[in-house]
């Protein structure tokens, strides 16, 4: 992107204004009085240098706006009062004019199109009725009319660039973000593809040299492998090495394991997340419930994941006509965030109601 220093453009216009005080200056002979057009050459300068102020907001304060409208009135009554407008040539006397254009070019590209306007349009009002609208030409009225078109066109053609600049530089994050989350979703993607074959390689090739006549033995650990295989795609983070042998480890004894992670350890990683992990493989260890379930807590709580582990009621006392009793929390266990917390807070044995 292209841009101008703003000293520069500062210095530019001190200078157009400089230049209107020297002309002002030099015709003091010419009015019929030269206190009035000294008055306004305080003001003009006054408002200037407010307006040209180095370390001032590039949108100009509503008050120091009409402070310029109110100098842009004062100083052609000023001045006028003590010339002649029936007079076709005051010579530089009449400096007011630019130096009005130029003060409220100076307002128009600070953002204040319509305090310009204003300004603009009184100068031209005083003109007509002080020499008449044959003058606008002449005194250079139309010029500082267009001085302030042209500054309000620019202005407003910045602040569109600007705002299509902004709309794009959000635009190109938004598909940056996209294009980084499709590559993790395809980075995903593939290392779950990857574990698959791991995991079923072995077996697929035993069933092609089998020809599919798989012992009882080979059936039951095909079904292993798909659970396992579905732990890859529901567990997600939640497995590391440990976590899969003690997973295999309990479903080889009978328990019915279950891994759901919903996405609320996605912000751990290094020793976190294998601080979490280990402690879940360590209480699937521990416990000889028979039906187990991980899942990770919801996200801004203080607990990485939740496991449960329940026993059954045995179905021999139903077979025998006895009442069954509920089922039996074996396992309650939070494990938190932080690496450097003392443990997991776990309950007691509970019965379910």
């Amino acid at each position: 992107m292209i841009s101008v220093p703003r000293g520069l453009i500062l210095s530019l216009a001190a200078l157009f204004s400089t230049y209107h005080v020297i002309l002002a200056l030099y015709s003091l002979d010419v009015p019929a009085s030269p206190v009035p057009a000294l008055i306004a050459i305080v003001l003009y300068a006054a408002a200037t240098v407010a307006s040209l102020w180095p370390t001032s907001p590039a949108r100009m304060s509503l008050w120091l706006g009409f402070f310029n409208v109110a100098v842009c009135i004062a100083v052609p009554l000023f001045v006028g009062s003590q010339l002649d407008g029936s007079v076709a040539d005051n010579g530089y006397a009449t400096w007011y004019v630019a130096a009005v254009g130029t003060l409220m070019t100076i307002t128009a590209t600070r953002r204040r199109a319509t305090l310009a306007w204003i300004g603009v349009g009184f100068l031209i009002a005083h003109t007509v009725v002080w020499a008449g609208a044959g003058s606008l030409a002449s005194m250079g009225v139309i010029g500082s009319a267009v001085w302030v078109f042209v500054a309000v066109s620019l202005a407003r053609a910045l602040a569109k660039a600007g705002r299509d600049a902004r709309q794009y530089g959000l635009a190109e994050r938004e598909a940056t973000e996209w294009q980084a989350a499709q590559e993790a979703h395809l980075y995903e993607r593939q290392v779950r593809l990857a574990q698959t074959i791991r995991l079923s390689a072995p077996m697929l090739r035993r069933i092609i040299q089998e020809r599919g006549a798989l012992s009882d033995a080979q059936r039951l650990e095909c079904r292993y492998l798909e659970a396992a295989i579905r732990d890859e795609i529901r567990g997600r983070r939640l497995l590391n090495d440990a976590v899969r042998r003690e997973v295999m480890a309990a479903r080889r004894r009978g328990a019915i394991v279950t891994l759901l992670d919903e996405g609320g350890i996605d912000d751990l990683a290094g020793t976190d997340l294998e601080v979490v992990l280990n402690t879940l493989a360590d209480a699937m260890a521990a416990t000889t419930a028979s039906t187990i379930i991980a899942r990770t807590a919801a996200d801004g709580s203080g607990t990485a994941v939740t496991v449960v582990g329940i026993n059954s009621p045995d179905p021999r006392l139903s077979a025998l006509g006895q009442e069954s009793p509920d089922e039996e929390v074996d396992l309650w266990l939070e494990i938190p965030r932080a690496v450097h917390a003392q443990g997991a807070s776990a309950g007691q044995p509970t019965r379910r109601h």
